[in-house]
């Protein structure tokens, strides 16, 4: 049985769906041909039932049997005459006596053989009613339909019948006919049922090819693109299908448009990353090479030079250093890899911790704030760098002296700057990756930060916008969604 499983299983799609529909079909019409067969054996039987009652019926005259009954004649005879009974043609007739014995009449055609139950005919004749019916054999063996019923016997006249006690009636009829027209029956039922079950399997098989035709299509693009890698391959669907095949379809439509959007970023990333990371590194190059110029030729450089590379060499590292950790940072946010790690977080505190590091970077600054309970759902982690990395801003941007304020009421935290704002041309890039305002690109920094808060905020839920404030300077706004109580712990 194992080995039939593992060998179905093994089979194409196709071919096991083929296989299905000719399994029930060949179920469903091996039910009805039995059903069928033993219906028309039914009513066949009925009808011999029936015709073996009417010959049943006439009674015997009352002396004719006493006299039949004392010689009781054990074979039948060539001969159209009887010995007094009601002759029945090609019937077989003979009375049975309660011991069992069998008077036979001479125009029977043979000898039926007589079983316990004909006896109990005799012993239970008024409560039988029709008789009892059943399949036998003659003494040759051939099948009969046998009826044994009491004896109706009569005085002659118009005396009403009554049951002769101590011998009951069997009459039996050839069943070879019945028998061969149901044989001819079961062979045309089962001929019939084999052309069923080859048409249902040959109309499965078509039938599986014509819905499998999409899924060879699926098979054909993913292999496709398993062999060139080439994500740019759609599976034409049309608009007005909602079928399984359609939503597969689509879905494998959307996985590799996402994986092409995915690559595109990444090749993006990786393009941008290569550019941003040219310039400090040529810059740090440059620099050790006229340090170790210097120790190599025995030319020392002045104090001050050397201090001012030393300085640059430091601070072209830190600036590598937050380069690669905001890189690591958006790939990281890139592949979605945060799942496990999302839970509710105190939005409060996590401002308040990213307030504690922006006066440490910005101590000649005035930063107040106003916050209010709220609780979201996000990378605890993330959230905070995001923050920080909105605070830092308003800290690189800020005149000396001047003050920032950050609230935070109902899910939506607002930081608002005094510096010199962003133009309204620059608004629409200030999100976009590496990218650095014209005024800027003297300051430190990757250009990466506010992607980096965006990707973050829209992976909680939430949107962040960038805005010139009323007066001058600039408006970051954070909203995500949330409630102001931490939701009740699940068990």
């Amino acid at each position: 049985m194992k080995n039939v499983v593992r060998r179905y299983r093994s089979l194409p799609l196709r071919a096991r769906l083929s296989l299905l529909v000719a399994a029930a079909v060949a179920f469903a019409v091996a039910a009805v041909s039995v059903s069928c067969w033993f219906v028309v054996q039914g009513k066949l039987y009925d009808e011999v039932d029936n015709d073996l009652q009417r010959a049943a019926a006439k009674p015997q005259r009352y002396d004719q049997v006493e006299a039949f009954l004392s010689t009781c004649p054990k074979e039948p005879k060539d001969t159209n005459t009887t010995n007094g009974l009601v002759g029945r043609g090609s019937y077989y007739f003979q009375l049975i006596k309660d011991d069992g014995t069998a008077c036979v009449d001479e125009s029977s055609q043979g000898t039926v053989k007589v079983t316990s139950s004909d006896t109990d005919v005799i012993e239970n004749a008024t409560k039988t009613g029709n008789g009892l019916a059943r399949n036998g054999t003659d003494a040759n063996g051939n099948a009969v339909r046998v009826l044994t019923t009491p004896l109706l016997v009569t005085e002659g006249g118009f005396s009403p019948p009554q049951i002769y006690p101590g011998a009951a009636l069997q009459i039996a009829i050839p069943l070879k006919n019945t028998q061969n027209t149901l044989n001819d029956l079961a062979l045309l039922l089962l001929l019939v049922s084999g052309i069923g079950v080859v048409g249902a399997g040959a109309t499965g098989l078509f039938v599986a090819r014509a819905a499998l035709r999409p899924v060879d299509k699926l098979t054909d693009a993913a292999e496709h693109i398993a062999r060139t890698e080439d994500l740019t391959i759609r599976i034409p669907v049309e608009e007005e299908a909602e079928d399984e095949i359609a939503r597969l379809s689509r879905s494998f439509n959307s996985m590799t448009s996402a994986l092409a959007n995915s690559r595109e970023l990444q090749q993006q990333l990786i393009a941008d990353a290569g550019h941003e990371l040219r310039t400090p590194l040529t810059s740090l190059r440059t620099n050790i090479e006229l340090l170790t110029r210097s120790e190599e030729t025995g030319r020392p450089i002045p104090a001050a030079d050397r201090k001012a590379l030393l300085a640059s060499v430091k601070a072209q590292m830190t600036e590598l250093s937050s380069l690669i950790g905001d890189l690591q940072e958006l790939s990281r946010t890139d592949t979605g890899q945060q799942g496990d790690r999302v839970q509710v977080v105190d939005f409060q505190d996590t401002v308040e911790s990213a307030l504690r590091r922006a006066r440490l970077r910005g101590p000649e600054l005035t930063i107040t704030a106003d916050l209010g309970p709220w609780y979201v759902r996000s990378e605890p982690a993330a959230l905070e760098r995001a923050i920080v990395n909105i605070l830092d801003n308003a800290v690189k941007f800020s005149p000396e002296g001047g003050s920032i304020e950050v609230a935070l009421a109902q899910g939506t935290l607002t930081v608002r700057d005094h510096g010199p704002g962003i133009p309204a041309d620059e608004l629409p890039h200030v999100f976009d990756r590496f990218w650095r305002s014209p005024s800027a690109r003297a300051l430190p920094g990757s250009g990466l930060g506010l992607s980096i808060v965006a990707r973050t905020v829209q992976q909680a839920g939430g949107e962040v916008t960038l805005t010139r404030a009323e007066g001058g300077g600039t408006l970051a706004t954070v909203r995500l969604p949330g409630a102001p109580t931490p939701p009740p712990e699940v068990p």
